[in-house]
């Protein structure tokens, strides 16, 4: 028996699928616009267990397309987690920093309340929700800022335009935890085994690279680390206005998930050198 992922494609589905046992579903298998469909492939698979490493993701667009993003962020996890209930298996549920607000400064813990300020944040709650009610053995695992050598992300972006410009303008007032896709896939792995035993163990829990920083600082590192002469400005998150707006503070607080299952904050300044380098490679 395998683990089941939901998602083929994307940044930590495409790590999932390097590990063992483990059935990735791509989007004409299972179509998370259809939460019958996803039900229907879980009971199709019979796996020990379930991660939902799918989304809609496109931030901005979940503004005009809200509809959308909520059926597939959060009526097909609620689907996925009430058949995983009626088998007697655990799932994986990935969500976001965005179902925060971003104020204040500390780091957010798993129980605070939520508040998320625009669509994409909102429709990942009613996945958390549907988790939660659906009464099956769970792990929430929210994350922040994922990157990897795979799919669209910031690092990528930075590596191209720093090729292009000598200057750029990055937003500095937004802080976070950078963190590479491949750990979310192995810390996610992980924990679908552990609640395999130790189903007592369901929550909320939060995984981000460390240390926190701001989007202007990451891309300092990036051009750093990958010898790009590009000059980073710093900018307030005003002067880059968007459709949607983007919490502030997503620093989270990953203590909780340190002492149940044994997973610290990966250094995302290794993790980068490594995607930079694997990038390297394909070009």
């Amino acid at each position: 028996m395998t683990v089941l992922v939901f998602g083929a494609t994307g940044q930590v589905a495409t790590e999932l699928a390097q590990l063992p046992n483990t059935t990735c579903l791509s989007r004409d298998k299972a179509d998370l616009s259809h939460p019958k469909a996803c039900a229907d492939a879980i009971r199709a698979h019979a796996p020990r267990a379930v991660i939902n490493a799918a989304a809609y993701t496109a931030v901005d667009r979940a503004e005009t397309e809200e509809t959308l993003a909520t059926i597939v962020n959060g009526e097909s996890p609620a689907a996925m987690a009430a058949t995983c209930a009626d088998l007697g298996i655990p799932i994986i549920q990935i969500s976001t920093d965005y179902v925060f607000d971003g104020t204040g400064t500390d780091p957010w813990s798993p129980d605070q309340p939520t508040n998320p300020l625009g669509a994409y944040g909102r429709s990942k709650l009613v996945g958390e929700e549907g988790v939660r009610a659906s009464g099956a053995t769970h792990a929430i695992l929210r994350t922040s800022w994922v990157f990897s050598a795979f799919g669209a992300n910031f690092v990528k972006t930075m590596l191209r335009l720093g090729a292009e410009r000598d200057v750029l303008t990055i937003v500095a007032d937004q802080t976070g935890g950078p963190t590479p896709a491949r750990g979310i896939a192995a810390a996610s792995h992980r924990m679908a085994n552990h609640l395999i035993a130790h189903p007592g163990s369901s929550g909320t829990y939060h995984y981000a690279g460390a240390p926190d920083c701001s989007w202007a600082d990451f891309a300092r590192a990036i051009f750093d680390m990958a010898k790009i002469a590009c000059t980073v400005t710093d900018i307030p998150t005003s002067a880059y206005p968007t459709p949607a707006v983007r919490p502030a503070n997503s620093r989270l607080n990953c203590t909780s998930l340190t002492d149940t299952f044994g997973l610290s904050r990966p250094d995302w300044r290794t993790s980068l050198s490594e995607t930079i380098k694997e990038l390297e490679k394909t070009t």
